[in-house]
């Protein structure tokens, strides 16, 4: 998945894939048109045109615009595509929504299908009803992905279970950090990274079932933690999606300890270690950003797992093109030749299981080092408990982060920024309670 480069993307990109078959054969059938807001799909609509004789047109909307540029087309019906997909980030929104199909019915059935996948992803594409709105093809837990070569040499191995012994736990991470300061390095690009592990120390939705914001003692940790990697100097001061956060991946990059006394000749030069990454980083984050690294790096598992983003893919419920809607759905979710191609030539890591299960034994990723990253990441999957995601998860979370990014800063104490989080909380969604 390519959502580092869509967040930077400002403008909407149509691609339209023509199928070069007989005038016959694509007459026989009608067009499909497809939205996503990330380029993945577009290789499967290059082979289901090619096996079809149909012409797909894909538009590519940026993920930050593709909820609003949606949502009026859904609602009114005016050029709605026939198949759209959904992010983790809004999914258990938009599957409440009667936009998508519902795929337990007839003639699909999709609930025949639910032994084949990793569980998580399964049960995310579900209403509260528990109809099958969406499917997906992927899952995306996340790992560590570190340097091998600064591994060997400040730590003394690149095992990928050795390190993941010392990063194991929170204590064990700032441990490491000290360590690679101490060498010269730094731990992570930025204190963003470390979002994950304190969330997932105790992992709970965002609000409950009797409506109630939850505000975990993992969640007020993060504070805590982000502070201590800023002021222990222990990343490159590179924030996420930044061109020196992108840089950092296969160069040292220039960086300011301690922001607040910076002077414009004070900067210094870094290499970062690591990088918390999801399944799809391998793929468009760090191979679409690294010359001289590759090879270099080996992924490894953290205090806790945790898992980022996600597509999931459903048809249109007001669509005229339903029969050949399903075709592609079927083909992009559950072929069995198709996702088995998919996944030794790309290194999606499927939920499908009974292709998980046949290619798992044997792979090898050579920018890992020929690591199997794949039975690593299909081992923390079983870990995640779709039960935490809501549809409030994109906004608050946004809130949250900005106001620990305001703490950090030495803008708010932690209390300022915790009250100022659940103002903001309570002005979006004034049904949600908050602590008074």
């Amino acid at each position: 998945m390519k959502k580092s480069l869509l967040l930077m993307i400002t403008a909407i990109l149509s691609l339209s894939v023509f199928a070069g078959c007989s005038s016959d054969k694509t007459a026989s059938k009608a067009d499909l048109t497809v939205w996503s807001f990330t380029d993945e799909l577009q290789e499967p609509i290059n082979v289901f045109k090619e096996k079809n004789g149909v012409t797909v047109d894909l538009t590519i909307i940026p993920i930050e615009d593709y909820p609003t540029r949606l949502r009026p087309v859904l609602e009114s019906g005016k050029g709605a595509p026939d198949v759209f997909t959904g992010e983790l980030a809004f999914i258990k929104d938009w599957v409440e929504q009667d936009y998508w199909e519902d795929l337990s019915q007839e003639p699909y059935n999709v609930q025949d299908w639910e032994e084949d996948y990793v569980p998580y992803v399964f049960d995310l594409g579900k209403d509260s009803e528990g109809k099958i709105k969406a499917v997906s093809w992927q899952t995306t837990p996340g790992g560590i992905f570190y340097r091998r070569s600064i591994a060997n040499e400040v730590l003394g191995t690149d095992d990928p279970a050795k390190i993941g012994e010392m990063l194991s736990d929170m204590d064990g991470l700032f441990e490491v950090g000290e360590q690679l300061k101490s060498a010269g390095y730094r731990l992570f690009p930025d204190e963003g990274a470390v979002r994950w592990f304190a969330q997932g120390q105790d992992p709970q939705p965002w609000v409950n079932e009797n409506n109630e914001l939850v505000l975990t003692e993992g969640r007020i940790n993060y504070f805590d933690y982000a502070k201590d990697l800023r002021e222990k100097d222990l990343t490159a001061f590179a924030p996420e999606w930044s061109p020196a956060w992108f840089a950092a991946m296969d160069e040292p990059i220039n960086y300011n300890a301690g922001w607040e006394e910076v002077k414009e000749d004070a900067a210094d030069q870094t290499e970062v270690f690591a990088y918390a990454l999801p399944t799809w980083g391998l793929h468009s984050v760090l191979k679409t950003n690294t010359k001289e690294t590759v090879g270099d790096w080996a992924v490894t598992n953290g205090p806790n797992p945790y898992f980022w983003g996600g597509t999931w893919l459903g048809i249109y419920k007001g669509s005229d093109n339903k029969d050949l809607a399903w075709e592609f759905v079927q083909m992009m979710t559950h072929d069995e030749e198709f996702l088995t191609d998919w996944a030794t030539e790309t290194g999606d890591v499927l939920s499908y299981l009974p292709v998980t299960e046949k290619i798992k034994g044997d792979f090898s990723e050579p920018f890992l080092g020929g690591q199997n990253n794949y039975t690593f990441f299909l081992d923390e999957a079983q870990n995640i408990n779709p039960g935490i995601v809501t549809r409030y998860d994109q906004q608050i979370d946004g809130f949250f982060g900005s106001m620990v990014g305001e703490y950090v800063e030495g803008t708010k104490t932690k209390e300022e920024a915790i009250e100022e989080f659940y103002r903001l909380v309570k002005n979006a969604y004034p049904d949600i309670k908050t602590p008074e």
